[in-house]
Parts: structure tokens; C-alpha cells; sequence
């Protein structure tokens, strides 16, 4: 008996909580009942230390998580300031992307793009409302509008598209969208530094506004294909 005993797996006493887990919680829930907004300054690093009862450094590392996640910038001798809005239910999911090659990491970001854009124009084309669909052509009009007289309207083709991840009705659409292309931003914008780039997708706007305006489900997957086929395509031209 006493060998069988000696056998059994030891049960290991449990860890104190996570201090700096208990910060970010805590943080979390102040923002939430403070009711903070986006572009709103946070506390001060000594308030925080005082209120919260823990050092300097358990606080940077939350700073620097919440900074991790795109959610807060600290400015220079100016303090910190929220730039989204969260609660302690907000979950958050950081992306990274490790790679020495711009033309590679554009690739591997469109290929997720790829899945979760096309979805989004067939829940769309399901779930839009008329005024849904109004926002939509008005965005349009305005990125049509630009792109002949200037050649080229990457913040009007953006808004396009974001009025589309809205009438999802499932806000995820645009969080994962936005994300993706805030971490690229500067890429994105204008990559390869070619202002023409992915000029020749510009037709497949209005036939994906026709697909989701006749609540096809399928001609909305395939136009939102030809667009992102266009913008492959340009990267790997244009990182020759």
C-alpha cells in the first residue's frame, strides 16, 4: 500500500494569480466604467502604481500589451491614450508576422484576406438592408468618382469596402480586416510604391455591388475573387 502511494502523482499547490494578469483586467474594467473613449488620456503611470498597488514595471508590461494590440500609444511626453474602446469581455487578438520580405508578407496576408473577405461580401449579399445597400453605392460613387478623375482612390476604395464588412452585421468582418491592414498600413497604401497598384481591379466594384444588390451569394464570392486576383497578381509583377 505504501508503494502504491508513493506512485501517485504529486498535486502541485497553485500558482499565485498573475499580477500583471490581474493589472490588465483591472485596467480593462476601469476603461469600461470610465466609459474612456477612443483618443482619451489614461491615467498616469504613478496613479496607476498607487490605485492598483503594484510597481513600475508590472504596469509597463501591460502598457506595452495593450500597445501589442494596437489599443493604446504612449506619446512622448504626453502620456497614454486609448485608441479603441474595451471592456474586460473584450477579447483581443493580436497579429504578427515575422518575414525579411514585403512581397511575401503581402502574399501571406492576402491568402487569409482571400477566405475572410469572400465570406464577407456572400453574408453581405444574405444580410443587407436597404440602407445597408444605399451606404454601399454612395461609397461607390465617391470611389468611382476619384478614380477617374485622379487615377487611382485607395481611401474611397477602403471605405467601399468597409461600408461591405457592415452590412455583415457581424462586426468581427471588419475588426480582422482592419487589423490586417493596420499592420500593413504603410503597405498597403500604396505598395511598391506604385499608385497604380491593383488600378485594373476598378471595374469588379460595381459588379460586386450588383451581386450584393441582387443578394447573389455566389457572383459576390467570384467578383470579390477577380479583385484580390488582380492584387496578387500586381505584387508579384511589381516586386520583380
Amino acid at each position: 500500500m505504501a508503494t502504491q502511494l508513493q506512485d501517485r502523482p504529486v498535486i502541485a499547490p497553485l500558482p499565485p494569480m498573475d499580477r500583471a494578469r490581474q493589472v490588465t483586467e483591472a485596467l480593462a474594467a476601469y476603461i469600461d466604467q470610465a466609459n474612456l473613449r477612443a483618443g482619451e488620456r489614461l491615467p498616469a503611470e504613478r496613479e496607476l502604481m498607487a490605485a492598483l498597488g503594484v510597481g513600475r514595471s508590472t504596469i509597463r508590461e501591460v502598457m506595452r500589451h495593450f500597445q501589442a494590440l494596437g489599443v493604446m500609444e504612449t506619446r512622448k511626453g504626453s502620456g497614454t491614450y486609448l485608441l479603441k474602446p474595451i471592456t474586460s469581455a473584450t477579447i483581443h487578438m493580436p497579429l504578427s508576422l515575422e518575414t525579411a520580405s514585403l512581397r511575401e508578407a503581402l502574399l501571406q496576408t492576402l491568402e487569409v484576406r482571400r477566405g475572410i473577405e469572400c465570406e464577407a461580401g456572400m453574408v453581405a449579399a444574405r444580410r443587407r438592408t436597404p440602407a445597408d445597400l444605399a451606404t454601399i453605392e454612395q461609397k461607390l460613387d465617391e470611389m468611382e468618382r476619384v478614380h477617374l478623375a485622379k487615377g487611382t482612390s485607395g481611401p474611397e476604395d477602403l471605405a467601399f469596402h468597409l461600408a461591405i464588412y457592415d452590412a455583415t452585421h457581424n462586426p468581427l468582418f471588419k475588426q480582422l480586416l482592419e487589423q490586417m491592414r493596420e499592420a500593413f498600413e504603410r503597405f498597403w497604401e500604396k505598395p511598391f510604391n506604385r499608385p497604380d497598384f491593383a488600378r485594373r481591379s476598378f471595374p469588379y466594384h460595381r459588379t460586386l455591388f450588383n451581386a450584393i444588390a441582387a443578394q447573389d451569394t455566389e457572383a459576390a464570392r467570384r467578383e470579390t475573387l477577380k479583385i484580390l486576383d488582380v492584387v496578387e497578381e500586381d505584387i508579384k509583377e511589381m516586386s520583380k
